[in-house]
């Protein structure tokens, strides 16, 4: 029979990102907005990877290669997004798989955001910043980069074809301007 010791918790790992929030973007978005309650301080709550799989028809295997790719990238096992109807244009059936996505939220999606900040985002060729027009109005930013290769963790030899993806950074921010100066506070290299 066990005898109940009192068990001493290691130190909870925090990634960068998180520790660069309390400390240094919270304090700097209440003064620059005057938040008098720091609940009012915008914060990031998710961060959406998806990707198109166009050559699905004529590879079936490719979505199990894409499905890899994308799990190494994000740290977590993608959705299979299937088609609600029948087009027939684009030769499409419904209930056909036609792409992936991936949901990140605390440790991940820091762990997410400061990994694509700091490696991928510089190992883009003739990088000069990301737009700052890609706001939806209501806080939240999307973009697409077009090749999975500036993730460090993709060898190009295994890559059997370059796709692209789109990743949406969803934020607490009631306008684009405060959404903005949050993920610049965090590091997202904005043009000038």
């Amino acid at each position: 029979m066990a005898t109940k010791k009192a068990v001493k918790q290691d130190k909870v790992y925090n990634s960068r990102m998180l520790e660069s929030y309390d400390k240094v973007v919270c304090p700097a978005l209440k003064e620059k907005f005057g938040y008098k309650n720091p609940m009012q301080v915008p914060k990031l709550v998710k961060i959406i990877l998806s990707s198109g799989l166009g050559d699905i028809k004529d590879n079936a295997k490719s979505i199990q290669i894409a499905q890899n790719e994308m799990k190494i990238i994000s740290g977590q096992q993608p959705v299979v997004c299937k088609a609600k109807k029948s087009v027939a244009n684009f030769k499409v059936r419904e209930g056909m798989p036609i792409g992936l996505k991936v949901t990140l939220r605390g440790k991940m999606m820091y762990d997410f955001f400061d990994k694509f900040v700091s490696i991928a985002l510089p190992r883009v060729r003739d990088f000069r910043g990301v737009p700052t027009d890609s706001f939806d109005g209501k806080g939240n930013y999307c973009m697409g980069i077009k090749e999975q290769l500036i993730f460090p963790e993709i060898q190009y030899d295994q890559v059997e074809k370059i796709r692209g993806m789109d990743i949406c950074f969803v934020t607490t921010a009631k306008t684009d301007e405060e959404a903005r100066e949050l993920l610049r506070a965090f590091g997202m290299p904005f043009k000038k």
